[in-house]
């Protein structure tokens, strides 16, 4: 039964389709290679041709150009606004590194005197130094010569008055003069 429909519905399609074709005599195929319609396919593809060279021709090529124009403009304008930057870069570049070679030798120069200056002021402060030094060397000698002389006199006052004292102790009379010569002459050796 069920194939007794699908060739029903089959012979139906085949009637409302090609009821024409069939009638004619003529065998089912495709229309495209139908030989008796060829002048009209040939007429609209050459219609259709013409439609769209005008279309492209007149409005899509000329937009296109013009946009290729206009992004070649903007190439260039890019290309030479590049190239302008890249000069100014290089520029400033060049002027950066002349001014940070002019504040080195600036910064070397002060730094020189700066050391001048201090060496100058270190030499006065050295020989500053040097005199305070052989002054008090000079006082100091001095005090040491007095020291000593001091020493001197005071040896000697104490070698007579031990010599009287021992001369004295001995049972004897001290004679000052006698005393002080004989001090004197142990003294000088």
């Amino acid at each position: 039964m069920a194939t007794e429909t699908q060739e029903a519905v089959g012979e139906g399609l085949a009637d409302a389709t090609g009821v024409a074709a069939h009638q004619a005599g003529e065998a089912a195929g495709m229309p495209q290679l139908d030989l008796s319609t060829f002048p009209n396919q040939i007429f609209w593809l050459v219609v259709s041709l013409i439609v769209i060279y005008l279309v492209l021709s007149r409005v899509a090529l000329p937009r296109i150009g013009a946009i290729l124009a206009e992004r070649a403009g903007t190439i260039t304008n890019d290309i030479a606004a590049a190239e302008d930057l890249k000069a100014r870069a290089a520029d400033a570049e060049a002027a950066y590194d002349k001014a940070l070679a002019d504040a080195r030798s600036e910064a070397q120069r002060i730094a020189g005197e700066a050391r001048a200056d201090i060496q100058a002021d270190l030499d006065a402060a050295i020989a500053q130094a040097d005199a305070d030094i052989a002054e008090r060397t000079a006082e100091s000698e001095k005090a040491i010569a007095e020291i000593r002389a001091g020493a001197l006199e005071a040896v000697n006052t104490v070698a007579r008055d031990t010599a009287s004292e021992l001369v004295a102790a001995l049972g004897g009379t001290p004679d000052a003069d006698a005393i002080g010569a004989a001090v004197d002459t142990r003294i000088k050796g």
